[in-house]
């Protein structure tokens, strides 16, 4: 085992009765419980990112109000739909049409709109390649691991887009982006840096989007709001992961994971006849950047005990949702056509949900199952 000490990516756990610090001990991976919810399978060299040797044990204070699913599907089948249940006082999406919500593992989503006889399709941080990184094991992921995408594997999933949404620019979020929007013509959103990564990537100059936050779009029937947000912070001295920025000129292409940084952080509300869907790509987000947005479903990932009373502050802020929806739970070392291998986080997210907003219902979806609104 490498004696550095290691880093995590998105998300990061501790005990609620723990400081801020330190997660890591000099010399070796500190390794912790792990619960499991949802059965199933400066010149320097960047250190090795491990996520699970601090994502097992139960989260902070700041995180967690029932449901599960579980389901079996050949890569780009559909699973099991069910419908979420009517709340009294909230927006009803379905209106004339249909909203449909599908989990692409990770933090990918695809959310269908249908209405008047057409679909509009958006996608949120799509990555189905899923090359091994062992980002959950002790050792943790290889900042020299290769950057892949595989385009047979992404094409059989048959996925159509009228925008794709990125949250930031690191490994799970960003690669198959420029393949997706060369195939479905979608225009693509994301930061200056992000753009940047996808235009060295090969994706298509006409269909990029260069957004900051507060940006509100009016599309076919529905509108996106670009939200400013935080990316997680995460180790003994909290920090970013693969940090940094790609302003103005394109940087080569991308080889290695290290390569993909973080590029800013963005989250994004869709609204469907008055109802809101919001995603946050980390478990961090901003305050200030949340003022007057209210969500009546949010994507909210485990994670984030560095982040003071993350939870409570985040289902405050968005008027207590009426569905909390976890996302970016799953162990991605494992293909998306099995049922999701939880990394550790879930059930501290439940718990934390229904303290903090007892009336919000808490829904998991397995990979590629949907839920109509």
């Amino acid at each position: 085992m490498d004696a550095a000490p290691r880093t995590v990516l998105c998300c990061v756990a501790r005990a609620p009765d723990a400081p801020c610090g330190p997660v890591f001990r000099e010399g070796f991976v500190m390794q912790m419980r792990r619960r499991t919810a949802v059965p199933g399978r400066d010149g320097t060299r960047p250190r090795p990112v491990s996520r699970r040797g601090v994502l097992g044990a139960t989260l902070a204070g700041g995180l967690a109000a029932t449901g599960g699913a579980t389901g079996a599907g050949a890569a780009g089948g559909r699973r099991e739909e069910r419908p979420a249940e009517q709340r009294s006082g909230r927006p009803r999406p379905s209106a004339g049409g249909a909203v449909r919500l599908r989990w692409l593992g990770n933090n990918g989503w695809e959310i269908r709109i249908e209405r008047d006889g057409h679909t509009r399709t958006v996608l949120i941080d799509p990555w189905l390649t899923r090359f091994r990184t062992g980002t959950y094991t002790p050792e943790g992921a290889d900042p020299d691991t290769p950057v892949t995408v595989d385009k047979p594997l992404i094409d059989r999933h048959g996925l159509r887009a009228d925008q794709i949404l990125v949250t930031h620019g690191h490994y799970d979020h960003l690669p198959d982006v420029p393949h997706l929007a060369a195939t479905t013509g979608a225009t693509v959103l994301g930061t200056e840096s992000h753009v940047n990564m996808m235009r060295a990537m090969g994706a298509p100059e006409e269909q990029l989007s260069v957004v900051s936050g507060g940006e509100l779009l009016q599309c076919d029937g529905y509108t996106v709001q670009v939200l400013p947000s935080l990316h997680s912070m995460v180790g003994e001295h909290p920090r970013v992961p693969f940090p940094g920025t790609r302003p103005a000129e394109v940087p080569p292409r991308p080889r290695v994971i290290s390569d993909l940084v973080e590029g800013g952080t963005l989250a994004y509300r869709v609204t469907v006849n008055g109802f809101s869907i919001v995603n946050f790509g980390g478990s961090n987000f901003s305050e200030a950047g949340l003022a007057g947005v209210r969500a009546d479903l949010v994507l909210m990932q485990p994670g984030g005990s560095a982040i003071h009373a993350l939870v409570p502050r985040m289902l405050r802020a968005l008027d207590h949702p009426a569905y909390v929806v976890p996302t970016h739970w799953d162990d991605i070392d494992h293909p998306l056509d099995e049922p999701a291998r939880d990394w550790g986080g879930l059930d501290s997210l439940r718990r934390a949900v229904r303290e903090a907003s007892p009336g919000s219902r808490f829904l998991v979806l397995d990979h590629l199952e949907t839920l109509t609104l």
